[in-house]
């Protein structure tokens, strides 16, 4: 996997069914402690609801995905709440459905059916990003050659990132892994071999999408 998606920022929703509150909080992680951390917050928030249900998923392959039914009958929360998360395509994200039981039975399909309704609600009043897999470059160069290099670099695809400046331009790139010794040769005809560029790691950037 080279992309994949996460939510922007925390989003919460609130749906009833049968004089039950179903309420849902979506917040970007990146580990498995960050995600009880969020849970745990939500379980302080609300201390006289009834079940704290919760599903995450983390990682670009979906590589840590865990979820609870905090006593609701197996199998009739949490791996719905996982479910809809995995199909709408978004890790690095928990999802805590808060209830407030209202006193009438759902019977396993009626919560199954709930707690999948309202992760899918609180998804579409979300915003995404894309996190894409690049490797970082660092270039430097003179000052004559910067702008050149910049405008490859943006009609190829590649992202610039931090720039410093003193005797020389020393300039981030983010480049899609597949692009790499292309960029390295055309820096390195712009500039007829006056530059210098450093690979770093392959990671994975957030993007806009």
């Amino acid at each position: 996997m080279t992309t994949y998606k996460t939510i922007a920022r925390p989003v919460s929703h609130e749906i009833e069914i049968s004089r039950s509150r179903f309420i849902t909080r979506l917040e970007r992680i990146s580990s498995d402690s960050a995600a009880r951390q969020v849970i745990s917050a939500i379980k302080s928030e609300h201390p006289k609801a009834r079940h704290h249900c919760t599903a995450f998923i983390i990682g670009a392959a979906g590589e840590i995905a865990k979820h609870n039914d905090d006593g609701e009958p197996a199998g009739t929360a949490g791996a719905p709440m996982y479910e809809t998360l995995a199909k709408a395509g978004v890790s690095d994200t928990v999802a805590v459905v808060t209830r407030y039981f209202g006193g009438v039975l759902l019977g396993a399909a009626g919560l199954t059916r709930a707690y999948r309704a309202a992760v899918a609600e609180t998804l579409q009043r979300s915003e995404f990003i894309t996190r894409t897999q690049m490797r970082r470059a660092q270039l430097e160069c003179g000052y004559e050659f910067h702008a050149k290099i910049m405008v490859h670099a943006r009609q190829s695809g590649i992202h610039p990132g931090e720039a410093h400046y003193t005797d020389r331009v020393s300039q981030e790139f983010w480049v899609p892994p597949p692009g790499t010794e292309v960029f390295k040769n055309a820096v390195s005809e712009i500039t007829s071999g006056q530059s210098e560029i450093v690979l770093h790691e392959l990671t994975f950037i957030d993007l806009p999408g």
